[in-house]
């Protein structure tokens, strides 16, 4: 035990309280001051938000990926269960020129999304796209093990006594599956709202518009702003502890009542 305290004090404990800290020698009006600044709030505005939505996303494509490798067998199966782990092993920043080299306005997909009118790098949509494509393999990894040791005798059984496929997947799968999905999904909003690497090269890191809060971290700290960067970084760290607080309610909430 004592072992374990002295290491998560060195890399947990130690450095959350340099962070809280740090902003403080601002003094309460350099910390509103900070945190009032409209760029600022752009920035942990659009990080937020669309780290957000691409957890969601991700929770739809993730649960149909898994499904599709858990429950079918078909030629080129192993070559997806490989693709699916590709943003873990691809460094951020070769994610992030592969990203914009496919949907810069000169690129084979952002062309085409040119032709319908949608721009898609260096736009929040850029942002997005970069953010599903990080988040996707966690939540396909966490439904993954549920679904391969759900019992589909279970589903059978149910299908006998007349139940429909919206009344079998809400009724058996669902319960047993919600635990894991909220899981990923809490990992994947996690994993996309300190994202930087694949982030800033799609992004355009416009101000006001798609400058990120990772990437104003880092502009802070280049003009030696280390209080308003540790500010910028502990409001990001208050605001995703809160958020992962809902995320592991609920999941104890759902397995419980799954148990039950």
């Amino acid at each position: 035990m004592g072992l374990t305290l002295t290491y998560l004090s060195a890399i947990v404990v130690i450095p959350l309280a340099a962070l809280v800290l740090k902003p403080w020698a601002l003094g309460v009006a350099g910390v509103w001051h900070v945190l009032s600044d409209p760029r600022v709030l752009s920035a942990l505005r659009l990080s937020f938000g669309v780290a957000t939505l691409a957890a969601l996303v991700d929770a739809v494509l993730g649960t149909l990926i898994g499904w599709t490798l858990v429950r079918y067998d078909f030629p080129g199966r192993r070559l997806l269960d490989a693709i699916v782990d590709l943003p873990f092993a691809l460094p951020t920043a070769v994610a992030g020129i592969a990203l914009t080299a496919l949907y810069a306005p000169n690129g084979p997909l952002g062309a085409l999304a040119a032709l319908a009118g949608i721009k898609t790098a260096y736009s929040p949509l850029g942002i997005f796209i970069a953010l599903v494509f990080v988040g996707l393999p966690f939540v396909v990894r966490a439904t993954e093990p549920v679904l391969s040791e759900l019992d589909q005798e279970v589903e059978e059984a149910a299908r006998t006594l007349g139940a429909t496929d919206l009344q079998r997947v809400a009724m058996v799968v669902a319960p047993a599956l919600i635990p894991a999905l909220i899981s990923g999904v809490g990992m994947a909003f996690a994993r996309g709202l300190g994202e930087y690497g694949s982030v800033i090269f799609i992004a355009g890191n416009m101000p006001m518009r798609t400058e990120i809060a990772p990437l104003l971290i880092v502009i802070k700290l280049e003009e030696f702003d280390y209080s308003g960067a540790a500010l910028i970084g502990l409001t990001m760290v208050v605001m995703a502890f809160g958020t992962l607080l809902v995320i592991n309610a609920l999941q104890t909430a759902f397995a419980r009542r799954g148990a039950a």
